[in-house]
């Protein structure tokens, strides 16, 4: 059950440099010792993947199994049934970890079905770890209506808190704010007063469960930072034609509580696929709102939305590290926020996203230095996840 896979540079999710030799012992799904020249164990398989950088795996915290990465991904998942969905889902899940992205939180599915996958990964190390919401919580004809999960009351959404803890979620998606998929829904536009966020992220918390909220439009934003809750997805401020500065008090409440940030960043070069004309046009105010937050210290990560256009493939997290830069992240940083930032903003800071003892063997190899090329994550030679070959 020992392995101990050899390289020739290795990034540990956490230091600015790379380490030189590499030997990283795996008993199990679990890394057993890391160091630079290690003896290697007697009787120990030893993979030698020469002159590759070992980093772990990618951690992306803003998925969608149940969408196809299709121009249609909503009239897609209708047209499936729960059976037919779930094979879809388990596909998109594997395909992510070929692509070296070993753990996702999905943060919206249509029955339940992403706890499936998850549960289902536990004997498959072709699948990632997944992390589930379930249906995201919104108001009566809000935003993702379609996936299920309407509360129009304070006490609507208790109860609807209730039932995901119930059925075993890991964390509570909320709509703060409309958003782009659904017909009439409007990002800027608040969904949820403070009385229902606030509802939300105090029953949550009483059942040990996070909560982050998707939020768009800079009420939202105030209205769901007032709540309480850990984590905001988009964060893009926008206003019904343009973008709002960052309010000095909102930054210092993100920043002073350590929200975390689902950056809504990474797009795979797709032949005619473009972003939406009032996103592309909104785009050079929102990337420096974002600047800004990262400068004064927000925790930030790549939360992807993958699987809700072609340019959005489950995999996109390997094209969202680069585009990090845009922000002002150095490639080292911009890996740990896709690497051990994204496992802590998951809850999985003690066994994720990192390569030390102790740890989950989630592993991904690749020709090339990442910290000065990011390009190079996209050479991949190897991926192991929880200590086994990705497909294997």
């Amino acid at each position: 059950m020992t392995t101990v896979l050899r390289a020739g540079r290795l990034f540990d999710g956490t230091a600015g440099t790379l380490m030189p030799d590499p030997v990283v012992v795996i008993d199990g799904g679990t890394i057993t010792a890391v160091g630079s020249a290690l003896p290697v164990p007697d009787g120990a398989t030893v993979v030698d993947l020469g002159t590759a950088t070992l980093l772990p795996g990618l951690i992306d915290t803003h998925v969608h199994l149940a969408f196809d990465a299709s121009t249609d991904p909503v009239g897609g998942l209708a047209a499936r049934d729960d059976a037919a969905a779930l094979a879809a889902m388990t596909a998109a899940a594997r395909q992510a970890a070929r692509g070296g992205v070993t753990t996702v939180r999905d943060l919206g599915d249509r029955g339940y079905l992403s706890l499936r996958v998850r549960d289902a990964a536990a004997a498959d190390p072709s699948l990632p770890t997944v992390v589930a919401a379930g249906p995201p919580i919104t108001t009566p004809g809000g935003h993702c209506h379609y996936l299920g999960g309407a509360a129009g009351t304070a006490d609507g959404v208790r109860a609807a808190v209730r039932e995901r803890a119930e059925r075993g979620v890991d964390i509570i998606k909320i709509m703060a704010s409309g958003g782009n998929l659904t017909p009439g829904s409007r990002p800027e536009v608040s969904q949820f007063g403070p009385a229902e966020l606030r509802a939300a992220v105090d029953e949550a918390h009483r059942l040990g469960l996070p909560v982050t909220a998707h939020a768009h439009g800079t009420g939202a934003i105030v209205d769901a930072l007032a709540a309480g809750v850990d984590g905001l997805e988009h964060v893009s401020f926008m206003t019904a034609d343009g973008v709002d500065p960052v309010p000095d008090a909102v930054l210092a409440a993100i920043v002073s509580r350590r929200v975390a940030l689902g950056l809504t960043i990474g797009i795979r070069p797709v032949p005619g696929a473009v972003l939406p004309p009032g996103i592309l046009s909104r785009m050079p105010l929102m990337i420096a709102a974002l600047r800004r937050l990262y400068e004064a210290g927000a925790v930030m990560t790549a939360g992807t939305d993958a699987g809700i256009a072609p340019i959005k493939p489950p995999d996109v997290l390997r094209w969202a590290v680069a585009q990090l830069g845009q922000v002002g992240m150095t490639p080292a940083v911009a890996l740990r926020a896709a690497t051990s930032v994204a496992a802590e903003s998951c809850g999985l800071g003690h066994r994720k996203g990192r390569l030390a003892a102790g740890y989950d063997a989630d592993i991904l190899a690749v020709d090339g230095d990442p910290l000065q090329d990011p390009a190079a994550l996209h050479r991949i030679r190897a991926v192991y996840v929880r200590g086994m070959p990705a497909g294997d």
